[in-house]
């Protein structure tokens, strides 16, 4: 199934239908046939046959009275009136699948890892997080139902800022999601690099589903069904535990556990009421070598603790104005905490402190937004965001081994982030279409804002081949810790408060080819020119590189950075079994510090190139079974890291490594190769269905590079890498 979810109504759209694969089955065998009321709809169903899978769902592409491109089926007669949709697709971008994450290879039933295979993205195996068009992963933001959300990826921020080692989001109750590179419409802000926008989807509402994964990562349960199938009501969830037996780590333990969930309460006359939800709880302690003698490391004589807490849900009510107008407001909160510490250890075994971390973060949200079609030409959106921000953070960090604790950054209280939007779709012809908008945010911090106008430009100049123009200006706040840094010099004073936005300009044009019913082409160059970058002054520090979960320094917006390249993507869609794309990035990612020196950004590998292929045969005696053979192989440009000053690492009391700053980034490793695969073989009976799977990242083994640390045994400083593979042996029931 190359489109997943379905929406159309006999009325026009004054509710969403979603359709089960099972009745689409139904329908496509004949009985009864679908009937389409627009001839211009170009419903195509492939040859493939459809796999009853839970919470699988059929959209089909269309084009409604030359308007901009709709994913739509209708299963219903829609009578006399056209069907009407009132989400255009907007902007460049991708559209997730709600089974990617479980088919493809290097998926890991990871949304977050799923996209690592669209162009423009440089994926990582120790984490999840994602680096677009060489930007930190940080930049990215994070959306559920139309909310910001905190990173929602288990033990986030740890590794690398932005990311995780997994998601606590879970591929059983995602629904379809947009994913975008760059130049993102008028809805969107309060990011520079990218928008990962999820949706959770509806449960069943005419029959229970039900299930029960184990594997090695974890065990899930999940299910949905109907609350009221008189009103069309259901309910779903999903619920992920992972204890300390069932992943290990060498020299520590590890825990993990998440919720999702999702409420639906259609009404005839009052719209749509929702209530949903998502958590996760994470555990997280390192041990150190009990034995002085082996000690080589700082790190060996350290231990960390880290507890992690996350959860984000809210209330949604959608209403229909007749057929052409819907109003969506959301009432949410998010909240955040954190609590770590780390000790290090003598040689007689006594402890003193080195870090120590305490922060929460509350946000209550209100969110609105009106969509109103005016014609078939013309569709308007507009809306409004308000969040209030609760914040209360406490860092301390010795500056050498066995000094007191220092405060690095300390906070309480509250502000607030006000946003507002207006997006419109014109079709100016059968061939042409404009979509511009304007968004605007302002900061009561320190009473900053920003006003951002939005453009993109589509023309269809063959049926076959189209062409497409984006402009747009963003902008970021920062993580609240930075605003609350303190230094020796201004003791209680935060150094950062009155900083500004981080801001971007996006460029982007897209060739898009149509190749054959099955197979598409895609090229798309780009450029980005990002300024007011928070920098240290007289220094090439810059947040485009921070990958830390803390910073300890006066900023200033004085920094910049341009980020150039072209994405190809050669996609051929499932037929007969057989799938794959092809994609390429070659790019250039460079930022100006404080010093006023152009370097490389630390995630500007230059090229990324991908290769996912995935077959699948039809077996048993009624070729209901599926056996699945899926790989994805990476090839990109090594890690970048600055040269080593050897003088000042060895002035160091600690002797920790110390870098070249005025060569920032200057250097980097070897290219790496990454290879993933999923094989899976299901067996679907008429009320049951079975499916064991081995899942695999990195089985090559390719190592990734950290840092580098001072040998206290060889007086030698050392590169500190690592080779992570995964490996997940699941079975899964459905009923």
């Amino acid at each position: 199934l190359e489109f997943l979810g379905l929406f159309c109504h006999h009325q026009g759209i004054q509710e969403l239908i979603q359709v089960p694969v099972d009745d689409i089955r139904q329908l496509v065998e004949g009985e009864p046939d679908p009937v389409v009321g627009d001839p211009a709809l170009g419903i195509v169903v492939g040859s493939d046959p459809f796999t009853p899978v839970s919470g699988a769902y059929l959209a089909l592409p269309f084009r409604s009275g030359g308007g901009p491109l709709l994913f739509l089926l209708c299963f219903q007669d829609p009578g006399p009136e056209h069907p009407q949709a009132l989400f255009p697709v907007l902007g460049l971008g991708f559209f997730v699948l709600a089974l990617g994450p479980s088919r493809y290879a290097g998926g890991f039933d990871d949304p977050a890892r799923l996209v690592s295979a669209f162009a423009g993205v440089a994926p990582s195996v120790s984490s999840n997080g994602i680096s677009i068009h060489g930007n930190a992963p940080h930049l990215l933001q994070w959306r559920l139902e139309d909310v910001e959300i905190p990173n929602p990826n288990h033990f986030a921020d740890i590794a690398t800022l932005g990311g995780g080692i997994l998601s606590s989001l879970s591929s059983q109750v995602l629904g379809n999601s947009d994913f975008f590179t760059g130049a993102f419409p008028a809805e969107y802000g309060n990011a520079v690099s990218g928008v990962f926008d999820m949706k959770l989807r509806n449960g069943n509402n005419q029959k229970n589903e039900n299930t029960i994964q184990v594997g090695i990562m974890g065990i899930d349960v999940a299910s949905e069904g109907p609350l009221s199938k008189k009103h069309k009501a259901s309910y779903i969830f999903n619920y992920r535990y992972s204890t300390t037996g069932l992943l290990n780590l060498d020299g520590g333990t590890m825990d993990y556990q998440d919720l999702n969930f999702k409420l639906n309460f259609p009404t005839k006359m009052a719209g749509t009421f929702s209530v949903w939800g998502t958590s996760l709880i994470d555990k997280f302690k390192s041990d150190m070598e009990r034995n002085p003698e082996k000690w080589e490391y700082l790190g060996d004589r350290s231990e960390s603790r880290d507890k992690q807490y996350m959860a984000a849900g809210g209330i949604s009510h959608r209403y229909f104005f007749n057929s052409d107008a819907s109003l969506k407001t959301t009432v949410a909160a998010t909240y955040s905490q954190l609590d770590g510490g780390a000790s290090m250890f003598n040689h007689a075994l006594e402890s003193t402190p080195y870090m120590d971390l305490e922060s929460r973060h509350t946000n209550l949200i209100l969110t609105s937004t009106f969509n109103r079609k005016f014609s078939n030409r013309f569709t308007n959106k507009a809306g409004f965001t308000y969040t209030a921000m609760f914040y209360d953070m406490n860092l301390a960090i010795a500056p050498y081994e066995a000094q007191l604790l220092e405060t690095v950054s300390k906070g309480d209280g509250n502000t607030s982030l006000i946003s507002a939007y207006n997006s419109s779709s014109v079709g100016l012809s059968d061939r042409w279409t404009l979509n511009a908008g304007i968004y605007g945010q302002y900061l009561t911090l320190n009473n900053k804002w920003s006003v951002e106008p939005r453009a993109g430009l589509k023309w269809q100049a063959t049926p076959k081949a189209t062409f497409a123009l984006a402009y747009g200006i963003y902008s970021r706040m920062e993580k609240m810790d930075v605003y609350f840094v303190k230094t020796k010099s201004t003791g209680n004073q935060s150094v950062n408060k009155n900083l500004d936005f981080t801001k971007a300009q996006h460029i982007m044009l897209s060739f898009g080819y149509k190749i054959s019913d099955r197979m598409n082409l895609k090229i798309e160059p780009y450029v980005q020119f990002l300024h007011d970058v928070p920098v240290m002054a007289d220094s090439s520090y810059s947040v485009l590189n921070r990958s830390d979960f803390y910073v300890e320094d006066a900023l200033v917006n004085k920094g910049r950075g341009r980020n150039i390249g072209i994405d190809i993507t050669l996609e051929r869609f499932l037929e007969k079994g057989l799938y794959y794309m092809i994609s390429g990035s070659l790019f250039d990612s460079r930022y100006r510090g404080g010093d006023g020196v152009w370097y490389n950004t630390k995630f500007n590998r230059n090229y990324v190139i991908n290769g996912l292929i995935g077959k699948e045969w039809m077996l048993g005696r009624n070729k209901q079974n599926i056996l699945s053979i899926n790989l994805k192989l990476t090839l990109q440009g090594g890690d970048r890291y600055s040269p080593i000053d050897m003088e000042a690492t060895m002035k160091h009391p600690d002797k920790e490594v110390q870098y070249d700053e005025r060569k920032a980034f200057s250097k980097q490793y070897s290219p790496m190769l990454i290879g993933n695969y999923t094989v899976s073989y299901r067996i679907n009976k008429k009320k049951v269905s079975h499916e064991f799977a081995v899942k695999g990242l990195n089985f090559m083994g390719t190592k990734e590079h950290y840092g580098h640390e001072y040998n206290v045994k060889t007086g030698k400083i050392d590169a500190t890498d690592g080779s992570t593979v995964l490996t997940n042996v699941s079975y899964k029931l459905e009923f």
